[in-house]
């Protein structure tokens, strides 16, 4: 699966979780990610059983749900949360080697212009 899917399904999960009353316009806002892809991804987490979606009558907001994790999407989250931390250690070790590699050019700059 595509790193950045895993990446808005688990920061869905992670937020629904957090906040099971929350409308997707805040779901949308909160991880910056458009509003149309938040709907596909609940509804796409929905059909796989993996959160349930339930419509609040009483609520001043009619765009207010309960979105709660089954016991499925718990596991699911657990494992695209492990998925998640490996992709962003990889991302911190690319990171890391780059700033080491500019470091060194500059280093090797400074000195081949006489400069300390």
């Amino acid at each position: 699966m595509d790193d950045l899917v895993e990446d808005g399904r688990f920061r869905v999960m992670w937020l629904v979780e957090k906040r099971p009353v929350i409308s997707q316009r805040e779901i949308s806002e909160e991880l910056g990610i458009a509003l149309g892809r938040v709907n596909y991804i609940l509804r796409a987490l929905s059909d796989k059983w993996l959160i349930k979606i339930a419509n609040f009558r009483n609520s001043h907001s009619k765009l207010r749900y309960a979105d709660i994790l089954t016991s499925e999407g718990i596991s699911t989250r657990s494992a695209l949360r492990a998925s998640f931390l490996r992709a962003k250690l990889r991302e911190y070790d690319a990171l890391e080697a780059e700033i080491d590699a500019l470091r060194n050019d500059l280093d090797t700059s400074v000195a081949g212009n006489g400069v300390s």
